[in-house]
């Protein structure tokens, strides 16, 4: 098969557009013909290497994975070869005391997609049946390729973690990233007032469209004084974060007292600094959050399915361009999600 995979971790030269041997899938397991994969910021810190992630190479990332079923390794599989299919993108040991009380999103075997076991920038992947989901004609390949990251830890940040409710302040920082226009879409389902951030103001346009009432363009604006000013000084009561050491500090200014931030992500660096006497004076809570349970996709794609919400592709590309894709992200030059399409 065709992929896109690393033989050491490094910059965006170190992705290798070839040939690797097709996956076969043992007993209980599935072989998907990869027909998108979107691309994320974890695939830029795997290329780049993680502490203590240790892969076996060559390693194929991406975790974000739709397609239809390729063959099966037993005659079980409920869906059948041909089959349109969207992948969860974390394998539980589906034992555990968490696997069994619907928390395998924190079993402690937790493998993703991409991360731990090879992912879907190629033209096949295998996972366990029981990370496959029925994909709807009605949904299409590329759009959907938005959901198994963006969306699934979107939603646990917003509705799970957060719990956000109706006529709530919520900030949203990188309104133009995948989880941002994510989280944009679904705190407006709760009726919550939404504050956003983006870099550029064609960004914050398209954020507009999606539904944020209050724009912030953090290269011109200093956004904790545009926060004290949209909300009349009293802050607000959420906080959706994925940057990290950039706004850290000041998104914890920008809570009301009670208020939550969740952080699911560091892409400007992990290594923070803030004043525990505003933690504890002003009763704030800090939430961490990343992927969510398999029923959390399920109702995403319900949702996508009845036009309640909508992927953002910013940019469908061939596999063949993953360096590119890397490229823009990095650069932080797109718009929602980047899309890739095996040739």
């Amino acid at each position: 098969m065709k992929a896109v995979y690393i033989n050491e971790h490094g910059g965006i030269d170190r992705l290798i557009h070839g040939d690797l041997p097709d996956p076969v899938p043992n007993d209980h397991e599935v072989l998907v013909r990869v027909k998108a994969c979107g691309v994320n910021y974890i695939d830029l810190w795997v290329r780049r290497g993680l502490p203590f992630l240790k892969i076996d190479y060559p390693f194929v990332l991406g975790q974000e994975v739709v397609g239809e079923v390729a063959a099966v390794g037993s005659s079980s599989c409920a869906i059948p070869v041909g089959g349109r299919v969207i992948l969860h993108i974390g394998v539980s040991c589906g034992h555990c005391e968490l696997c069994l009380s619907g928390r395998d999103h924190q079993c402690s075997g937790y493998q993703l997609l991409g991360k731990n076991i090879p992912g879907g920038y190629a033209e096949l992947v295998k996972v366990p049946e029981a990370n496959i989901s029925p994909l709807p004609e009605s949904i299409s390949y590329e759009e959907a390729a938005g959901l198994p990251t963006s969306f699934t830890t979107a939603w646990n940040m917003i509705f799970r973690t957060a719990k956000l409710q109706p006529g709530e302040w919520v900030l949203i920082h990188a309104g133009g990233s995948g989880i941002g226009s994510a989280a944009i879409q679904l705190a407006r389902l709760t009726g919550a007032k939404v504050i956003t951030t983006a870099g550029s103001e064609e960004k914050l346009e398209k954020a507009s469209a999606l539904g944020a009432e209050y724009l912030i363009n953090y290269r011109k604006q200093d956004f904790l004084r545009e926060v004290r000013r949209i909300t009349k000084k009293r802050g607000v009561d959420v906080v959706i974060e994925h940057i990290g050491e950039e706004v850290w500090e000041r998104s914890l200014l920008c809570l009301a007292t009670g208020g939550r931030l969740v952080t699911c992500g560091a892409t400007s660096g992990s290594q923070i600094t803030m004043d525990l006497k505003h933690v504890f004076f002003r009763h704030l809570s800090i939430l961490g959050a990343t992927s969510a349970t398999k029923d959390v996709l399920l109702k995403i794609v319900r949702l996508l399915e009845e036009r309640k919400l909508q992927p953002v592709v910013g940019r469908t590309m061939p596999l063949s361009d993953a360096r590119e894709a890397h490229r823009l992200l990095e650069e932080r030059q797109q718009f929602g999600k980047v899309v890739l399409v095996p040739e």
